[in-house]
């Protein structure tokens, strides 16, 4: 084999790299402006599940099983840090209460997010995906 040949093998392999690299760039980025449902069944008698935006200016907006609020996030990097405004509480149960109360300490303890495809995994002592919404 000759080394014009492998040289033009490398060369492709490379541009083929290249060429798929931005999908995976973009894959990697934080999703700023977009809508993303956890990515959970709703309970019983609902068809509610939480939602979360968080515009690049750091301003989120958070609905959890029964309660809606605002709320800061900080992203650098893989690292993010949120904190939870007032939560406006509509008719909960007791159960759903419950609910919004470990989610809202989970989000609150999140340290860091990475991104799978149209899934963005939150990171604390518990992980937390959410589903990028197509709608």
């Amino acid at each position: 084999m000759c080394f014009w040949t492998v040289r033009k093998g490398q060369v492709a392999a490379l541009a083929m790299a290249l060429a798929y690299a931005p999908t995976a760039w973009a894959d990697a980025e934080f999703p700023f402006e977009s809508e993303m449902l956890l990515d959970a069944r709703p309970l019983p008698g609902s068809k509610r599940v939480p939602i979360l935006e968080i515009l690049s200016s750091g301003r989120a907006t958070i609905d959890l099983w029964c309660m809606s609020g605002g709320g800061q996030a900080e992203v650098a990097g893989d690292g993010i840090r949120l904190v939870l405004g007032r939560m406006q509480e509509q008719s909960c149960t007791p159960e759903r209460r419950a609910r919004d109360e470990e989610l809202a300490a989970a989000l609150s303890q999140v340290t860091q997010w990475r991104r799978e495809e149209d899934v963005l995994i939150l990171v604390g002592p518990i992980e937390l995906r959410y589903r990028l919404s197509t709608h």
